[in-house]
């Protein structure tokens, strides 16, 4: 199994480019379902979990093909085809490594009018239920049944009714799911107290591009006027504002300068906000942002909320950044009920944080020290990483297939802007 070594105290800069978003590309391929034509989709991002998405698809009776990515991306060229689906079910040996793979429930009930999905089970940030995605399809017209660890659904004459669904909390997943499925019903649908994340305005756009009718994009209340068919469409997918943010942690808490290519600052606000609250300068340059941090991080209270909050996927890279910031910072964590499992990795490299309960208290210390650490979630590796790049001596993190789910040639893009890492493999 691959391990990530990282020899710490390089101040990081240099031009750094931005991937297409995991979290959008995800999301945008099951689309291709929802029609016989091609969709294609630019700067997708070369990540292990596309790649699961990719053959789920193929597994349900989708062509892939994949080219290289052009001058203006970073990433690939995937055309997916559904001219035929082959099968409607999503087993449980992809939708348990993938928990995104429910993402194709509610385009398969609308095109196909039956759907058969793995439930995901745990998640090692929290249970994560999918109830508000099976209520949101119940109150459109999908009739249900559950057993053998599999939810079946179905659409009443082949084609759901549409029908209107008020979520009690906000759900990305649930949001995603309901949205796919209501373009191709037979009526209108409307969805109140929708999610409002850049990747939902990324999914609804490529939608109406494929000819469908969804107006109220980008606020709490989507309303959809479903239509008959489909057509395909090139879309390209949003730059990555985790991965962006991700990459500023790091610039600030090694004193670096980073100019991060081809972001989209009206979609990370709340971390731009944040990050000039603990004293990193940013400017913006076009569709690039320089980061640059000279002066001593100061301390944050940050609680983590729904967009357009602070991202709840930031949480645990900026706890890393914070450990050396100049007095004590408060973290509090409302969307996952277990997402502080980097906290006894982080103290392992001297960092000083106590939890208590969903709050953790991070008091910063002068230095990091490089130890063996144990990666246990994507953005939580993430941290590590981060942390890794400014401790002294050597951080071994292993585990690091977490990171290959969510961050583009890491180990490439930290070198070429003076870092000192390496993968390397147990043999």
């Amino acid at each position: 199994m691959d391990r990530i070594l990282i020899r710490g105290g390089n101040r990081l800069s240099g031009r750094l480019p931005i991937s297409g978003a995991k979290n959008a590309a995800l999301t945008l391929m099951p689309c291709a379902l929802l029609t016989e034509e091609p969709v294609t989709l630019r700067n997708l991002p070369r990540l292990a979990d596309v790649d699961s998405f990719g053959h789920l698809l193929n597994q349900l009776g989708c062509s892939t093909r994949i080219e290289g990515a052009r001058p203006e991306d970073f990433g690939r060229v995937m055309t997916i085809r559904a001219g035929k689906l082959t099968a409607t079910e999503a087993p449980y040996d992809i939708v348990r490594k993938m928990r995104a793979s429910i993402l194709v429930l509610g385009p398969l009930i609308g095109r196909a009018g039956e759907a058969t999905v793995s439930l995901p089970g745990g998640c090692a940030i929290g249970n994560r239920p999918i109830d508000l995605h099976l209520k949101a399809l119940e109150a459109i017209g999908a009739k249900l049944e559950m057993a053998a660890g599999y939810v079946k659904a179905t659409a009443p004459g082949g084609r759901l009714s549409g029908g209107k669904y008020t979520f009690p909390i906000v759900s990305v997943g649930a949001t995603e799911n309901v949205v796919m499925a209501a373009v191709l019903a037979k009526g209108g649908s409307r969805i109140e107290n929708a999610a409002r994340e850049p990747e939902i305005v990324d999914l609804c756009n490529l939608l109406v591009q494929m000819g469908a009718r969804i107006s109220g994009i980008g606020t709490e209340t989507l309303e959809i006027e479903g239509v008959d068919r489909l057509h395909g469409a090139t879309y390209r997918v949003m730059p990555d504002r985790i991965e962006a943010g991700s990459y500023a942690c790091a610039a600030a808490i090694t004193g670096g300068s980073l100019e991060l290519v081809g972001v989209k600052l009206s979609d990370m606000h709340a971390t731009t906000d944040a990050l000039i609250a603990a004293g990193v300068t940013l400017e913006e340059r076009g569709d690039n942002l320089l980061v640059s941090a000279s002066g001593p991080l100061q301390p944050l209270t940050l609680s983590t909320a729904p967009y357009p909050g602070f991202a709840t996927d930031m949480q645990a890279q900026f706890m890393a950044m914070l450990c050396l910031a100049q007095g004590a910072s408060v973290l509090t964590e409302t969307i996952f009920e277990n997402r502080y499992m980097h906290v006894p990795e982080l103290a392992r490299m001297g960092a000083n944080i106590e939890v208590h309960g969903r709050t953790a208290v991070v008091r910063g210390v002068e230095r990091l020290t490089g130890a063996p650490v144990m990666a246990t979630d994507l953005r939580a590796s993430m941290s590590l990483i981060i942390a890794g790049l400014v401790a002294d001596g050597e951080t071994q993190v292993s585990r690091v297939y977490h990171l290959d789910r969510g961050y583009e040639r890491l180990e490439e893009k930290l070198s070429a802007v003076g870092a000192d890492i390496e993968r390397v493999g147990d043999g």
